[in-house]
């Protein structure tokens, strides 16, 4: 079975930096990306970063150049470091991999991690 545990939100100041960590296990098969999704109240789910399994990086406009999305395929793991936080940042963010398995793409997804940046 497939399981994704983030860790690393909270409560930040505008300006701060938060890293999130993202650890999958019961994946067997190529890992096609790793990344991070943001949902803020009212709003829906958006791409924020993702890193594919030949290590391009894919960003968010509204996050480029604070945010940093790195990943190991062989530990299953991805990291999201995120500077210069906005309170537009705050949101659950969500880990999301997605596997290939005999040509078909499945997509798994952590729990969220609540991530508020405020004064």
């Amino acid at each position: 079975q497939v399981q994704l545990v983030e860790s690393g939100g909270g409560l930040v100041q505008p300006g701060g930096s938060l890293q999130l960590s993202c650890a999958a296990s019961g994946i067997k098969s190529r890992i096609d990306a790793m990344g991070w999704y943001r949902q803020a109240p009212g709003k829906g789910r958006e791409l924020v970063a993702l890193i594919t399994g030949g290590g391009s990086t894919n960003y968010a406009d509204s996050v480029e150049g604070r945010f940093t999305v790195s990943g190991d395929n062989a530990k299953k793991t991805v990291s999201l470091q995120m500077n210069s936080l906005k309170p537009e940042d705050t949101a659950v963010y969500y880990c999301h991999v997605s596997v290939e398995i005999f040509l078909r793409t499945y997509d798994y997804w952590g729990q969220g991690t609540q991530v508020t940046v405020s004064s």
